[in-house]
């Protein structure tokens, strides 16, 4: 366990803050702030999104595609679970308030490597059995043309998300539940094990139909709790404000040591919740019906907002408003004895049932983003089945190992994965922003925005899944 935590500590204190808020920061100014500017095109895509299937716009699509809606609530349901309710918990804890703040900048910052590689997931993506598929590995063998690179990632992203990921939720059901009701992790586990395995074996079609109906209501439920919280305590909130800015950047925190571990478990936390640049929605992206790849781009950028600034923000909140942040609790006993301070005993069981759907939707997302990597390296049935017993097995494993062990493992894969698809972002993105600017360019000439593939020639064999050029779709 001591080696884990020295990798852990290395490669996040002295790699990749550094890297992701770089990366981050050099795509924001070289899209004169997507993530921001474009904010009001990104709802009224959303708004708009149940119409797509309608749309003349949308290119040839296989059947059994899925909408630009669900692919949004597919990524959304592997954003939303532990990390927005046990991991803020733990960033508190160890990196103190202040870690709130560099959550915050991860989200507003980082939503730039959100739309980057969601859009170049879209440019990249291929015809699939029944739906699109693409990502970071399709993007890097296709854009970069390395196929040890591609097949780095895609094995970096199915051990962390298909196993490494699903062990934390697994533990964080386990722990919630015990502390609720006192059930033993063994049933929990199996439990939790059984009803993976019954979801994950009906394909994407299933899961984001799943994902469309519990993710919304749950997140929407959980903030209004964490708005009565707020507004119960309004007098002590300009406190709670003063307390996060004060802590990351205050004097005495950067003497003490505590103004980088605020950073540092900021970052980490924040981006094990938004997964921004982490490449793993991108996966998700790719399977929407859109006219043009930076549609899903900015509606993926949405999800970071949606993630950190309103489900991360009402957990910390919550902890903070109470005033119980320091009582030598940690994870999502935290979050739970905190909202039972200020609503009662029910608290506890909410957060355990809120957490048991965000972690199940979420442990079903991630199964997917491994079977659509695994399908990349090798498109046979045969490496599926074993692969969701493993998923299986790992869900029990997390859910009988302590909270420690699950969360190092997930932080030191997530590097790594990370790493891969930054590196990939910074050659590959100056195609995302070409697609940019012919997208706002449409957009000023009063277009609903559509892309071929003659857009940019020079790969245009490799983006083959777009029309070539309008003449060819109309004949269509």
């Amino acid at each position: 366990m001591k080696i884990i935590e020295l990798i852990n500590d290395w490669l996040w204190t002295y790699l990749m803050v550094g890297v992701l808020l770089g990366t981050a920061l050099y795509f924001t100014i070289r899209s004169r702030g997507v993530q921001f500017s474009m904010i009001p095109e990104m709802l009224r895509l959303l708004f708009e999104s149940g119409k797509s299937h309608n749309n003349p716009n949308i290119h040839d699509k296989p059947g059994h595609t899925i909408s630009s809606f669900q692919a949004f609530t597919l990524s959304l349901a592997s954003r939303v679970g532990t990390g927005n309710i046990a991991g803020v918990a733990i960033a508190i804890v160890l990196g103190g308030p202040g870690a709130v703040f560099w959550m915050w900048v991860v989200a507003f910052i980082g939503s730039a490597n959100a739309f980057v590689e969601s859009t170049l997931a879209q440019l990249f993506k291929v015809k699939g059995h029944n739906s699109f598929r693409g990502g970071p590995a399709y993007y890097i063998q296709k854009g970069i043309g390395k196929k040890w690179w591609s097949w780095t990632f895609a094995i970096l992203i199915t051990l962390t998300f298909g196993l490494a990921f699903n062990t934390v939720q697994a533990n964080t059901i386990t722990v919630a539940f015990e502390s609720a009701f006192g059930i033993p992790a063994l049933w929990m586990g199996i439990t939790t094990t059984a009803l993976t395995l019954i979801v994950i074996c009906g394909g994407v079609q299933r899961i984001s139909k799943v994902n469309q109906i519990i993710v919304p209501i749950m997140a929407l439920m959980y903030i209004l709790l964490a708005i009565y919280v707020i507004i119960a305590n309004i007098t002590a909130f300009p406190a709670v404000m003063k307390l996060i800015v004060s802590n990351a950047f205050g004097f005495d925190q950067a003497m003490g040591g505590t103004f980088g571990m605020a950073m540092i478990l900021g970052v980490k936390r924040g981006l094990f919740s938004n997964e921004a640049g982490e490449g793993s929605t991108p996966n998700a992206a790719a399977t929407a019906a859109v006219s043009h790849p930076v549609k899903q781009g900015l509606i993926q950028t949405l999800g970071v907002y949606t993630d950190t600034l309103l489900v991360c923000t009402a957990t910390a909140f919550i902890i903070l408003c109470s005033g119980v942040f320091d009582c030598g609790l940690t994870g999502i006993e935290l979050t739970q004895y905190a909202l039972e301070t200020q609503v009662g005993k029910a608290a506890t069981w909410f957060i355990a049932i809120a957490v048991y759907l965000f972690a199940m939707t979420s442990i079903i997302a991630n199964y997917y983003y491994g079977e659509t990597n695994l399908n990349f390296i090798h498109q046979s049935r045969s490496i599926i089945y074993p692969f969701r017993i493993i998923v299986g097995t790992m869900v029990m494993v997390g859910a009988l190992s302590t909270l420690e062990f699950v969360w190092a493992i997930s932080d030191i894969t997530m590097g790594m994965m990370t790493l891969c698809n930054i590196m990939a972002l910074l050659f590959l993105g100056k195609y995302a922003m070409r697609l940019l600017a012919d997208y706002r360019h449409q957009l000023k000439e009063g277009k609903d925005p559509v892309y071929y593939s003659s857009t940019i020639p020079e790969i245009a064999e490799e983006t083959a899944c777009w029309p070539f050029e309008k003449e060819n779709t109309q004949k269509n």
